[in-house]
């Protein structure tokens, strides 16, 4: 089962201000677009397993997954992918965590934020 309506359902019940449209629900995403224009699609394949991508106003891109490839990160599996090129330890998601305190976290930081460049070294 997707965790993507759910996820969809928590968004609208606890962030609705954050929200430029309702989210939308594709085959395998969650795609959101904020307040502040910042576009993020989100991808669960399991709740320890995930992909999240967002496109600032600006065009710049980031994003942060738990692909196993950055085992040297305090974070690890999980990291950010900065608007560079980076990769850095991900200050924000915990795969512990649930997905929706993950999520929500997320448009918090990138409500205030999107190039997050505040919360990475």
């Amino acid at each position: 089962m997707s965790l993507h309506p759910q996820l969809a359902a928590t968004l609208a019940a606890e962030r609705a201000a954050s929200l430029a449209a309702t989210p939308c629900l594709t085959q395998d995403a969650l795609t959101l677009t904020l307040a502040n224009g910042t576009e993020l699609t989100v991808r669960y394949a399991a709740e320890d397993a995930y992909s999240l991508r967002w496109r600032c106003a600006d065009g710049a891109e980031l994003g942060i997954d738990t692909a196993p490839l950055h085992a040297g990160l305090a974070s690890a599996p999980n990291h950010l992918h900065r608007a560079d090129g980076t990769v850095v330890a991900d200050p924000l998601t915990r795969i512990d965590d649930t997905p929706e305190n993950n999520l929500l976290r997320l448009v918090d930081a990138l409500m205030r934020d999107p190039l997050l460049s505040g919360r990475a070294a």
